[in-house]
């Protein structure tokens, strides 16, 4: 399965079957992990017993009480944190899709149960559910193009199919808060449009972005 694939067949998932993941996948994760830290200076880590991480009101509402395991995602709390915990973090996303696991970006999660390690000078963002769903999820009404392009004249092949992954970018209660600009000299800029989680979700529009394009679009972070 490529990341397309991945991108294109991934959906929130927020209910979980008691399955625990195989020890061989979780090793593969681990592994990813170490990789995406190295690449972004963060911290993620995953948690395989997700305990009572998601025992909030709001989580059991939603099902995510159910999810077995949880990635903690931390890192260097500085002004760029957030957009590279998305960055990072929905390319970590993608590699557990194409191991057969299911996911959910969940912002609202109890950070005194999670069990994670947060070094001095660290911030614990958001919280990743990982595990196998009862389902799998399903597709959220998208805007169009052309709400969230800014560009003048005639748009290249590459950029439009970026803005089509990008489009299918999960984001917080699915606000989708972003906009894409396509500048004269064919450099692409990211527009954040505030609310929450607004700077985790532009990280995640532009790795979505970047594997439909085939391209980076900046020296990354």
């Amino acid at each position: 399965m490529s990341y397309i694939d991945a991108i294109k067949e991934r959906h929130a998932v927020r209910n979980y079957l008691s399955k625990k993941i195989e020890e061989s996948k979780v090793v593969k994760i681990q592994e990813k992990i170490e990789e995406l830290n190295e690449k972004g200076n963060l911290h993620m880590q995953l948690i395989e017993d997700a305990g009572k991480t998601y025992n909030k009101l709001l989580n059991k509402v939603m099902g995510l009480g159910s999810a077995p395991s949880v990635i903690a995602c931390i890192g260097k709390d500085d002004e760029t944190l957030e957009e590279r915990i998305g960055y990072y973090g929905e390319e970590l996303v993608l590699f557990i899709q194409e191991l057969g696991l299911n996911t959910c970006w969940a912002g609202t999660f109890n950070k005194m149960n999670i069990r994670a390690e947060v070094k001095e000078g660290e911030k614990l963002v958001i919280s990743i559910a990982v595990g196998y769903g009862a389902d799998h999820g399903k597709p959220h009404k998208s805007k169009t193009p052309e709400q969230v392009i800014i560009a003048k004249g005639d748009r290249p092949y590459w950029f439009n199919m970026g803005v089509e992954m990008a489009l299918l970018a999960p984001t917080a209660i699915n606000q989708q808060k972003f906009q894409i600009r396509l500048n004269e000299d064919k450099s692409v800029d990211f527009v954040d449009k505030g609310g929450p989680f607004s700077k985790v979700d532009l990280g995640i529009v532009r790795r979505h972005f970047e594997i439909g394009a085939e391209r980076e679009t900046a020296k990354p972070f």
